[in-house]
């Protein structure tokens, strides 16, 4: 039934996409509102707080002992892409559109097989309240967001990012505080 609304642009194709999400969805709150295209797998295990707005075209790939946890107020940008196996996004983050976060690898080992046929790990992401993912950045499997933290448009973020920094490149590395903030370390 979901595919017979996901590409409507009116309005009653996108009532419909969103009492679909609520309806297969561990937890959805009031307000959610699911753009035109967007995508998902294994959606019984998400659980969405209040306001939530996924973008067009943004895709959301949980997995059936998986679980993905988006906070009240997220915007999930356009064609943004979520590897939703054991993923939690609080609240108020802002994701970027075609951001991307990877939750899982292959181990490669054995060297002497494929590395799409080794052993898929799965470690968890965490984007803390009031972050945001710029525009296609990427964040690598094992990554936590701090608190009020701006990830630049385009970083591919491979370590932990400390709240209220601002990090960006490739890899990302840290560029500064946010303005207002004091930094743990210079307390004294």
């Amino acid at each position: 039934m979901y595919g017979k609304f996901v590409g409507s642009t009116s309005a009653d194709g996108a009532r419909w996409r969103t009492a679909l999400w609520r309806a297969l969805a561990k937890r959805a709150g009031s307000g959610l509102r699911v753009g035109t295209g967007a995508l998902f797998s294994h959606p019984e295990t998400f659980e969405l707080g209040d306001g939530v707005f996924v973008g067009e075209y943004a895709v959301l790939q949980g997995r059936f002992d998986g679980r993905c946890v988006v906070g009240d107020h997220a915007w999930l940008g356009p064609q943004a892409y979520f590897d939703a196996r054991d993923l939690v996004i609080e609240e108020y983050v802002g994701w970027g559109p075609g951001a991307k976060v990877l939750g899982s690898m292959h181990t490669g080992v054995p060297h002497d097989i494929p590395i799409i046929a080794t052993d898929l790990e799965i470690k968890p992401v965490r984007i803390s309240a009031w972050a945001d993912i710029g525009v296609n950045a990427v964040i690598l499997p094992g990554v936590s967001v701090g608190k009020g933290a701006i990830v630049g448009a385009g970083a591919v973020v491979v370590a932990d990012v400390q709240p209220f920094s601002v990090v960006a490149g490739v890899p990302a590395k840290f560029l500064h505080w946010r303005p207002g903030y004091e930094s743990p370390n210079a307390r004294g």
